[in-house]
């Protein structure tokens, strides 16, 4: 009965499946494309009209994230990430993805789990016109789907060759649509699970870093701070806490030898449960830093509690100079 429901409605569950997907829900679109993909080898789906309804449903909340994104910047970034389960990346890497390569990003967006998730919106923060946005992300849309659909196509063609097989198949073809499916949440829930663990066992309160900047009886004895923020995130507020210094996380290893062995070291983003933070706090454990902990809430956290922000004056690391504008010319 699932399977039949499914043919008989092959392009309205698609479309519908993988906007919810594309809108942010933690649903994997994949084990769909490939089962209609399969199916299209018996001619019961056809793999034109499944790819149009998943371009459609693509084309339809990515523009709706990327009108978002222009409108209200970097606060549908962060909503978005503490919806997906890829949050520990979320951010970041989609940040250092645009600030590298820029529009080219969407081509390979949606294969990479946390980049899919919030490349419309920060397409639609970074200025980027709305003409090529649609140009790269319906390219991207057509071949994430693509290669899922022939994937799928190419196991039913396999399987066409053994009746007894593809009988096997079809029989218990919903309850391994239900397997693939649960497989995907599991592993992507597992994966969050234990990193926000690690999150959990280093991160430092704002009234504890407040504490050590006012109770340090010299410059050199206060922790040093270091702001992972991308520049897209600090567009809007410039302001660092007392003393950081400005350090993008893809630089954190070539700067590893100017950050202090005997100090305490204390990083901070804008990210959901301080995820970039800590990543770069266990790569700074790695090279030796140890006196390393994350501040919990981040940037946001600090600022809200009212605690004081200064202009940066750090001239050591320069300024960078990404800007929205650099994006309409990429």
């Amino acid at each position: 009965m699932p399977l039949e429901f499914f043919v008989g409605h092959a392009y309205a569950v698609l479309f519908l499946w993988v906007l919810v997907e594309q809108l942010g829900m933690p649903v994997p679109s994949i084990p769909l494309l490939l089962t209609a993909g399969t199916l299209s080898a018996t001619h019961r789906v056809s793999g034109i009209s499944a790819l149009g309804a998943v371009l459609a449903a693509c084309l339809f909340s990515d523009s709706a994230w990327y009108l978002l994104g222009r409108r209200f910047g970097a606060r549908v970034v962060r909503l978005l990430c503490k919806v997906s389960l890829e949050a520990a990346t979320c951010v970041a890497r989609t940040e250092d993805y645009f600030g590298r390569r820029g529009p080219v990003t969407l081509l390979f967006a949606k294969f990479i789990p946390g980049l899919s998730t919030v490349a419309a919106p920060i397409a639609g923060q970074t200025g980027m016109p709305y003409s090529r946005f649609v140009l790269y992300d319906l390219s991207g849309s057509v071949l994430w789907s693509m290669t899922f659909l022939l994937a799928g196509r190419f196991f039913g063609d396999i399987a066409k060759r053994s009746q007894a097989f593809f009988g096997l198949l079809s029989h218990f073809a919903a309850a391994l649509f239900v397997v693939m499916v649960a497989g995907f949440f599991i592993w992507r829930v597992v994966k969050r699970h234990r990193f926000l663990a690690q999150v959990l066992e280093l991160r430092i309160e704002p009234s504890d870093v407040k504490a050590m900047i006012e109770g340090a009886p010299s410059q050199n004895a206060m922790p040093y701070i270091v702001d992972l923020r991308h520049p897209l995130d600090y567009l809007p507020d410039p302001r660092v806490l007392p003393g950081a210094v400005r350090i993008g996380p893809s630089e954190i290893a070539s700067h590893a030898d100017r950050i202090p062995r005997d100090r305490d070291v204390i990083l901070y983003c804008t990210c959901p449960s301080e995820e970039t933070s800590a990543k770069v706090a266990m790569q700074l454990h790695r090279l030796g830093i140890t006196r390393v902990r994350p501040l919990r809430g981040g940037f946001d956290g600090w600022k809200q509690a009212g605690y004081p922000l200064h202009e940066y004056e750090d001239a050591s690391f320069p300024k960078a100079n990404l800007t929205a504008e650099s994006f309409n010319t990429a």
